[in-house]
């Protein structure tokens, strides 16, 4: 008489562990969304040094066609946790056949998610490392499940074709990587300069990391009415806060352009950047960049430069030269 052969905990308990993880990463991307589509004003977490999540989140990569890329995380982790209970809800007697290949499918189609998120993620925290040169709590945990969705995939059951499964493993990952390249090679834009096609008028936010503690070159040229308003928003005391890695600030700039923005009186909010004054940025308030404050309140965000006229009754020139895209 021979004992049946135990099966592993791991095997019985690695839909449930894949779903949980699974649901924890669909938690994490949503709350990133959230913040991404302005619900969530900024998300908590330190801003200055090396974990700085709005030194990723407001970077050009954050972005796929104007879309949060954790809007796209978040769709794949509820996918992933979706075929990890999917043979939950078939435990009639008379859906057993249909269980088993339910099973079966979902396997596959979990671990092709896997791997494929596995590989974007190790892109991801490519880019934080040697692009954006800043880690956000939030993106790395999110690499974080992915990596424990690929372990647990692969050692939650007992593969019988390793080798199709090692083939599969590759052709996805492949595509993964192309696709992620490809996509962020068609979407990728010039270092901060105006348009090189279409309406030269249009800014374009940078894609390369900034140089540490100044920032991106200022390639934008003044007009008369650029020049009019920044000595204007100087003289009523406007004030703008900045951070040297900010993207968005960097836009500002353009905005105004070279000559006109030595004129604007900015105050840097990253102790690591040129002239830092992070002690006045924290007394105002600061809570993103730029900020800019004008008759003692603070306006969040880029402003075009009519907004900034509008806000303080400049009555001059307004033929500005350049827009945001």
């Amino acid at each position: 008489m021979s004992r049946r052969r135990s099966v592993p905990w791991i095997h019985r308990w690695s839909r449930q562990i894949i779903g949980a993880i699974a649901i924890v990463g669909a938690l994490d991307t949503a709350y990133l969304t959230l913040v991404e589509l302005g619900i969530f004003k900024e998300a908590v977490c330190p801003t200055t040094g090396p974990i700085n999540c709005e030194a990723v989140l407001t970077s050009s990569y954050a972005k796929i066609f104007g879309i949060p890329l954790s809007l796209f995380g978040f769709l794949a982790y509820v996918g992933i946790a979706f075929f990890a209970f999917a043979p939950q809800f078939l435990k009639s007697p008379d859906a057993k056949e249909l269980r088993a290949k339910v099973e079966e499918w979902s396997w596959l189609l979990i671990f092709a998610g896997a791997t494929a998120m596995f590989v974007f993620s190790g892109y991801l925290v490519y880019l934080m490392s040697f692009k954006i040169k800043a880690f956000c709590i939030y993106c790395l945990l999110s690499a974080l499940c992915s990596v424990a969705l690929m372990v647990v995939t692969l050692i939650g059951r007992t593969w019988e074709d390793i080798g199709q499964l090692f083939f599969t493993g590759i052709v996805v990952g492949m595509v993964a990587l192309i696709g992620t390249l490809g996509v962020y090679a068609s979407s990728e834009q010039n270092l901060g300069q105006p348009a090189a096609q279409g309406d030269p008028s249009i800014i374009q936010a940078p894609t390369q990391p900034p140089k540490p503690g100044v920032g991106w070159e200022i390639t934008t040229t003044s007009g008369e009415a650029e020049i009019a308003l920044a000595r204007h928003l100087t003289e009523v005391g406007v004030k703008e806060y900045v951070a040297y890695w900010c993207p968005h600030c960097h836009e500002q700039k353009l905005l105004f352009g070279k000559e006109a923005y030595a004129k604007i009186n900015h105050i840097e909010c990253d102790p690591s950047g040129k002239d830092a004054k992070p002690k006045l940025c924290v007394d105002a308030g600061v809570k993103s960049y730029p900020s800019w404050e004008i008759n003692g309140k603070l306006n969040p965000g880029v402003k075009t430069l009519t907004e900034l006229a509008d806000l303080t009754g400049y009555k001059g020139s307004r033929n500005f030269k350049y827009k945001l895209r």
